[in-house]
């Protein structure tokens, strides 16, 4: 059974631009923003930002991947919240509730014994179906949700005590700390999944750079 692992480089390459587009960008003009002009303008700027990617992918018919979509919706609707309660700790308490409920839904999916990144993984990866029923590759993908799960715990703790110091470094915490976070778990998932999957016996896995260098 061989796995075919696509091209990694390219995809961490549009992760790191997706990050920078709903992340990194946006809190940077939310803290400048609000620390020289208010509240009002800092989160106009979030919106006009999230209407400037999706309009500027259009113009050049560039892709608008459904997670883009998704993280940019989800900006709009945080900095629209934010505005109606005229709080900028709502826009940065609002993604750390997010990771308390991914936390519970990871690990509550590993403790059923039907761990969520087994789904997730079928996004990313083309797996044969007979592949989930192996019990080591199912608790492989255990292992990566309790992972993934502890990663979110710690996201959320990390943006509420930076709050603790204020609304800035709030948003230093989601905008910088958050963004290496998540960059770290994925890189220690994808390595643990990748050492325990290599072990299992009549599994082959074959990264996509080698099979296009050879065909």
């Amino acid at each position: 059974m061989v796995i075919e692992i696509p091209h990694l480089r390219g995809t961490l390459a549009r992760a790191l631009v997706m990050l920078a587009e709903t992340v990194i960008v946006p809190s940077v003009l939310l803290a400048l923003l609000l620390h020289f002009f208010g509240l009002v303008p800092a989160l106009s700027a979030v919106l006009g930002w999230s209407a400037l990617v999706i309009g500027a992918r259009r113009l050049m018919r560039r892709d608008l991947p459904r997670t883009l979509l998704l993280c940019t919706g989800m900006l709009v609707g945080r900095a629209c919240f934010a505005l109606v309660t005229s709080s900028a700790v709502v826009y940065v308490l609002q993604p750390a509730l997010g990771s308390v409920l991914m936390f519970l839904i990871f690990v509550g999916s590993a403790v059923l014994g039907r761990p969520i990144t087994a789904r997730l993984a079928k996004d990313f990866v083309r797996l044969p179906a007979e592949l989930f029923a192996h019990r080591t590759v199912n608790r492989v993908f255990v292992e990566v949700a309790l992972l993934w799960g502890g990663s979110r715990l710690i996201d959320a703790a990390m943006t509420l005590g930076f709050l603790h110091w204020g609304v800035e470094a709030g948003l230093f915490s989601r905008g910088v700390l958050s963004g290496l976070l998540t960059a770290l778990t994925v890189a220690v998932c994808a390595g643990h999944g990748w050492r325990k999957l290599r072990k299992v016996p009549g599994l082959t896995l074959r990264m996509g750079w080698r099979a296009t260098a050879t065909a």
